[in-house]
């Protein structure tokens, strides 16, 4: 089921989940659970939040940054696309706000300096967050041109308990907050 509907009441998609579907012939997308971050007649980006990068933890990363991560809860560091993979940002709630900050509706902001990763380390972060390299990125027309042949489903938009959900769970959760099973969709379709 695509929802290619909603293309027309719709005509941008920032804060909404972006679910790749079985079949969408790209592993890099393979089960993609991307939070639209921003969308517009330029083109749009997005971050998968499904898929973590094995073995790299928030503490790591942060000490990679010389930031002392010891007080903070250890998590893993997602892979948000194949795009710039050593490019960082954070998708956080929106009590928050800093240098860089991007605001994506009224729950939630992106920002993509340091200044967000010291004020998580410090205690004085947002309440909600999750660490990302990389990012999905599509130039002006072309996400609408993927969705037309079926191999993304838009949906619901993401509300404050996105990230409380284990990345492995959020592409299945994603289409069951749209009222969708993911377990009854084909990954092919048939010939009439």
């Amino acid at each position: 089921m695509a929802a290619s509907s909603d293309i027309p009441r719709q005509r941008f998609f920032a804060g909404r989940l972006l679910l790749a579907l079985p079949g969408i012939g790209d592993a890099n997308f393979d089960h993609a659970t991307i939070a639209m971050c921003s969308h517009d007649e330029h083109g749009a980006l997005g971050l998968d939040i499904g898929r973590t990068i094995v073995g790299l933890g928030l503490r790591e990363l942060l000490g990679n940054f010389g930031i002392d991560g010891s007080d903070v809860p250890d998590m893993p560091v997602l892979r948000g696309g194949p795009v710039e993979p050593q490019r960082g940002f954070v998708l956080h709630s929106a009590d928050w706000g800093g240098d860089r900050m991007f605001q994506i509706g009224r729950e939630w902001r992106l920002s993509g300096s340091l200044d967000i990763l010291k004020a998580i380390a410090e205690g004085r972060g947002p309440s909600r967050y999750a660490v990302a390299l990389g990012y999905v990125g599509w130039s002006a027309g072309q996400l609408e041109a993927e969705m037309a042949r079926h191999g993304w489903f838009l949906g619901a938009e993401y509300t404050g308990d996105l990230l409380s959900d284990p990345p492995e769970t959020r592409w299945s959760r994603g289409f069951a907050a749209s009222g969708v099973d993911a377990r009854l969709l084909a990954g092919h379709s048939g010939t009439a």
